[in-house]
């Protein structure tokens, strides 16, 4: 298998774990329309747009490229993790946060 077969198959296991439509994640992006699907049939991405997919999706540039095998290599930072989850999220988050700040206090 080549690299670029193996590209698209990585990318399109990416676009499809994410649970968006490939338009919404083009939009989030700043793409053009139908950029993705450029690379879906085939073409290469430059290689800035290689690392802003390759954030975009958690993984490593050498992922996508097939250079390595494991796909975790960024993990987000804290603040993108909360601005990704819903308010019911987050409200879940505060009550398990101030349940550990508790126990922490209470051990002091």
């Amino acid at each position: 298998m080549n690299d670029v077969s193996l590209f698209t198959q990585r990318l399109i296991k990416e676009i499809e774990k994410s649970g968006k439509s490939v338009n919404r994640i083009e939009r989030e992006l700043g793409y053009t329309r139908n950029a993705l699907n450029n690379y879906k049939n085939g073409a290469l991405p430059s290689g800035i747009r290689l690392v802003e997919l390759a954030k975009y999706f958690k993984v490593s540039p050498e992922y996508l490229i097939g250079k390595e095998n494991t796909g975790i290599f960024y993990p987000p930072a804290p603040i993108e993790m909360f601005n990704s989850l819903d308010d019911n999220q987050k409200i879940e988050l505060l009550k398990i946060a101030q349940i550990w700040a508790y126990k922490k206090l209470k051990n002091k």
